[in-house]
């Protein structure tokens, strides 16, 4: 028993009785944060470490899950052991969002039936609203998209973006919305297509394009929400400007794109300036906010309000050998012309013979709030005309972007940090009542892994701070335990 006592009585064994013990104490501490974290809701508990943020979801999704009043039903058929973790992961975090959100997992191999009730071979998630009665599906592969152009180089397909944030929330948007809107964009002048990125973000806010020659059309279809000019080359006829100018006086919604012409238009010049706007001659150059010393390569001054700044993260958007326009003064009072782009007070109007400075506008919205009488002009009866005047306001819209370079795939799809096509689509949305841009692009998977050389906040933290204090924390004490 004594030499017990003396084991435990020496300094030693008393340092490595306390070393035990503030082990036993570490361990039952992590055993309780441990606990105490696997109570806490899933978008608390995961928290997204991956070097592209896969996991992250933007507050235009939270905003838009938050004000949700119908309830959502996400079914994902598939054979849950054989779900990339991916989309495991984000889907419970996404659904954890909202309450309205309910998750439910069908196995497809344990219930087959599931694939003939919604005709699909699975791997999808069908998302339902009762409310509504609408439903859509999505697959896995619109999910973890893949390259396919890499096949012919290499033989395999490689993984290319990851969208499930866009795909769910296009999704749930769609099927708690009422209605779709419809954009005609107009043929015949040279125009310009969407690249498959715009048309994209188009169809997640629900938004169906159609084309229209306005040369075989005698008017714009009753269900036209708006019209949309994309960089046209040429001019609009005389009929044509006629069309359009009845369409805006009837409270319609015009967007125009100017395009690189090669000839006068004084019929779309005419419609602009009817709005307060008119093109200048030559292209714009910026000393002050331009790119790597390129005048020409803009990054325009943004004064952004409402819906027309959401989602937008950096206010950096860039355009290229941009035209600009300037305001014109019109006798209009109901008129109200509000630039969002523009360049700064070291901006030129550069053409070959003269360079013009001044601030010059890149994009801006018009309103013209047209009151409209529909008093009845044939009645005769006294005692009826003032119950036959029903005075109502329209308000006619006019969007005109200075360059087409705003939503150039050579820019959009090579500088995915800008924020052109956030506030391109964004102010294509504007010009609806119901409808907010909730179309989120796709989130690149070509760099995987996060390195010393490209480490963010976490790996710092880890590879350097955390094993820096251990050695201070091992230093400190063992110069204490030296000095006693």
């Amino acid at each position: 028993m004594e030499k017990i006592k003396k084991m435990f009585s020496s300094k030693s064994s008393r340092n490595g009785t306390y070393s035990v013990g503030l082990a036993v104490i570490v361990i039952a501490i992590a055993i309780v944060i441990n606990l105490a974290a696997g109570q806490l809701p899933e978008k608390v508990r995961n928290i997204d470490i991956s070097s592209n943020n896969l996991y992250d979801i933007s507050s235009v999704s939270t905003k838009m899950l938050k004000k949700l009043d119908k309830k959502v039903d996400l079914k994902v058929i598939a054979e849950q052991d054989s779900v990339d973790t991916r989309i495991k992961t984000f889907v419970k975090k996404y659904a954890a969002l909202s309450g309205k959100v309910k998750v439910e997992w069908v196995d497809s191999v344990l219930h087959p039936s599931i694939l003939q009730k919604y005709n699909t071979d699975g791997n999808v998630i069908v998302v339902s609203c009762d409310a509504t009665g609408k439903s859509t599906t999505i697959s896995f592969s619109d999910i973890i998209q893949s390259d396919y152009y890499s096949y012919y180089t290499t033989g395999s397909a490689s993984e290319s973006s990851f969208d499930g944030e866009g795909q769910l929330t296009s999704a749930i948007n769609y099927v708690t919305g009422e209605e779709t809107s419809k954009i005609y964009r107009t043929s015949g002048h040279g125009e310009s297509t969407f690249s498959s990125s715009v048309s994209d973000l188009l169809t997640k806010n629900n938004l169906e394009t159609e084309e229209i020659n306005l040369s075989m059309s005698p008017e714009i279809p009753d269900d036209c929400d708006l019209l949309f000019l994309y960089a046209p080359t040429s001019d609009i006829t005389d009929d044509e400007k006629t069309i359009i100018e009845k369409y805006l006086s009837d409270g319609g919604k015009v967007y125009l794109i100017l395009g690189d012409t090669t000839s006068d238009t004084p019929n779309l010049d005419e419609i602009m300036s009817d709005y307060g706007l008119k093109k200048v001659s030559g292209y714009i150059a910026d000393t002050q906010r331009c790119y790597q010393g390129n005048y020409y390569a803009i990054f325009p001054q943004l004064s952004l309000s409402g819906d027309l700044g959401s989602g937008i993260s950096n206010q950096m958007v860039l355009l290229l050998n941009s035209p600009g326009m300037e305001k014109t003064d019109t006798d209009n009072d109901n008129l109200t012309v509000t630039p969002f782009m523009q360049t700064s007070d070291s901006g030129y109007a550069v053409t070959e013979n003269d360079q013009t400075q001044g601030q010059y506008i890149l994009g801006a919205v018009s309103t013209n709030a047209i009151s409209g009488d529909s008093s009845d002009s044939d009645s005769e009866d006294e005692d009826d005309k003032s119950d036959a005047t029903d005075t109502d306001t329209k308000t006619a819209r006019l969007t005109v972007l200075a360059s087409a370079s705003m939503i150039s795939s050579d820019i959009t799809d090579q500088l995915t940090t800008l924020d052109n096509l956030t506030l391109f689509v964004n102010s294509v949305t504007e010009n609806f009542d119901n409808v907010n841009n909730v179309a989120i692009e796709a989130k690149s998977l070509s760099t995987e892994t996060n390195t010393s050389m490209h480490a963010g906040a976490f790996s710092i933290l880890v590879i350097f701070i955390i094993p820096l204090a251990i050695l201070i924390l091992g230093f400190v004490i063992w110069m204490r335990r030296r000095k006693a």
